[in-house]
């Protein structure tokens, strides 16, 4: 029987009972030829009987039953519902979710389920501090895969899972896909609600960017190698546009010596010779023209 089935044969045990009363309604303990059964501690009459004490007894005795024997079923759903007090209580904790806490529940149990199947009593672990993790672990499972990538508001939320139900059921008896026009009419919003609904889909999910590239793109790689990147070339490009119509409004001799110095990549010194003035002069007109096409680039 997997994790995930449970069985409409469940013991319903009162608490006036004792154990040893409690473990002769399950039935003798169907042994192989090979097999020797584990006696169940007994626990004395004059005490009472809590659920960690008659789990403990139980699973001891799910412990040497055989895997297909019917009572090793009888007395594991015994053990579920003994034990869903535990998942009512970590579901609780999840309250505030906007889930159904019916469906929180339903999913805590198989994780209780699945806790029970890999319990071992011999390793002197109370049950419910190992099936605790399991159960959180599997309603935060439920959570992840059920939440949205992308906060999306509430409203869309509902508009989308109306458009999915309108969208089946108008598939069905048009023998097609619906419109938008067909959609909106069916649930009496606008079409651009529909559009703006239908959108919020890719918001459900987010795609890695180390996963494959989509078929109808090359699929070759993955979706970051599909990503820009920055080129710097073009800052460089934005800036000589803005500078072309202050560079127009300098003197002759100091275009050049921009031209030269940023355009050309020549030294201070390679320009001075060029123009036919000293380094140092050069330095100057530099600092000079710059500073007025910085103002200029500043005040546009």
């Amino acid at each position: 029987m997997s994790a995930e089935q449970g069985s409409s044969k469940v013991l319903t045990l009162a608490e006036s009972e004792s154990a040893p009363h409690a473990l002769d309604a399950l039935g003798p303990i169907d042994e192989g030829p090979a097999l020797v059964a584990t006696p169940a501690p007994e626990v004395p009459e004059t005490a009472a009987l809590d659920t960690r004490t008659l789990s403990r007894s139980l699973f001891l005795r799910l412990a040497v039953l055989d895997e297909d024997s019917p009572e090793r079923a009888y007395v594991r759903d015994t053990l579920i519902e003994l034990n869903l007090p535990l998942v009512r209580y970590a579901a609780a904790r999840f309250r505030s979710r906007n889930e159904p806490m019916e469906d929180i529940v339903q999913v805590g149990t198989i994780g209780l389920i699945k806790a029970i199947d890999r319990f071992d009593c011999e390793r002197g672990v109370e049950f419910p501090t190992f099936a605790m993790p399991t159960v959180v672990g599997e309603i935060k499972r439920f959570f992840r895969d059920t939440s949205w990538s992308v906060r999306v508001p509430r409203r869309l939320q509902e508009l989308r899972l109306a458009l999915t139900k309108a969208g089946d059921e108008l598939s069905q008896k048009l023998d097609r896909s619906p419109t938008v026009s067909e959609l909106a009419a069916v649930l009496g919003v606008s079409e651009e609600d529909v559009v703006d609904g239908l959108a919020v889909g890719n918001a459900y999910t987010a795609s890695s960017l180390d996963s494959p590239a989509p078929e109808d793109d090359g699929g070759e790689g993955s979706l970051a190698d599909r990503l820009g990147y920055e080129d710097t070339a073009l800052e460089g490009v934005e800036y000589r546009e803005s500078l072309k119509p202050l560079l127009a409004k300098l003197p002759p001799r100091e275009r050049r010596i921009i031209m030269l110095r940023f355009f050309a990549n020549m030294t201070q010194s390679q320009i001075g010779e060029e123009v036919g003035i000293s380094q140092m002069h050069v330095s100057r007109l530099l600092t000079r023209t710059l500073a007025q096409l910085r103002e200029g680039l500043i005040s546009d």
